[in-house]
């Protein structure tokens, strides 16, 4: 006689969470439009490159929530931190936010008096000095480059709201038809249909890239000042 098989409980945690977005979803519906997406940002004018961008969609009656960046965004963001780093703690690091400030008061009745507002007093030279010098290796390391790699990667969390995806791959999303295409990758991805090894086989993003794409961000840096 063949031995039953045992399902596997369900996490109980998990589906109250899906109960939850589900609720939520019927209570405060998405503007999607015929598109099926929730877009939350404007496309005015194509660049040659871009960033990082948002897109949510229904899936089984829950909303899926995409934050899409691009490797050359987390790439900036790499910069960003060992710049910090070679600087090192700026002056008064950790201090109060009001320590250096003035209090200005407002009587309340005849002998009470409250905080209504606080003065800041003169930025020091020291912390002048210091966000020059970290502006500096900020501006020298986007110029050269640093030795970090960037690959694809996924991450999904479960919210009260919506299903979260935090997608990191080398595509393009300029304008809403690329939007579609990402929130369908998405989609393929949390369904199982694909993998981010089978969509972007070997693929690294590093100083070679970032170098290469110099004369672009210059480029687009000009583009949206002009648009200002």
């Amino acid at each position: 006689m063949a031995e039953p098989y045992n399902y596997p409980m369900k996490n109980p945690h998990k589906e109250r969470l899906y109960l939850r977005m589900r609720q939520y979803h019927r209570h405060h519906q998405w503007p999607v439009g015929g598109s099926g997406l929730f877009i939350p940002h404007a496309y005015p004018k194509l660049l040659n490159l871009s960033w990082w961008d948002d897109v949510g969609f229904i899936l089984n009656g829950r909303r899926i929530m995409v934050w899409w960046m691009h490797p050359r965004m987390k790439y900036t963001d790499a910069i960003n931190d060992l710049a910090w780093q070679e600087a090192g703690d700026p002056p008064l690091h950790g201090a109060d936010l009001f320590e250096r400030s003035e209090k200005q008061w407002k009587k309340v009745g005849r002998s009470r008096k409250k905080v209504i507002s606080y003065v800041t007093r003169q930025t020091p030279d020291a912390q002048w000095a210091y966000y020059d010098k970290l502006n500096s290796i900020e501006m020298r390391m986007q110029s050269e480059g640093i030795d970090s790699v960037i690959s694809p990667s996924l991450s999904v969390e479960i919210l009260p709201w919506c299903r979260g995806i935090s997608l990191c791959a080398p595509i393009e999303v300029r304008d809403k038809k690329a939007l579609s295409d990402l929130a369908a990758l998405a989609k393929r991805l949390i369904k199982g249909e694909t993998t981010l090894i089978k969509e972007f086989p070997k693929y690294q993003y590093g100083r070679e890239d970032w170098q290469l794409e110099a004369d672009l961000r210059i480029k687009d840096r000009e583009a949206r000042d002009e648009g200002v």
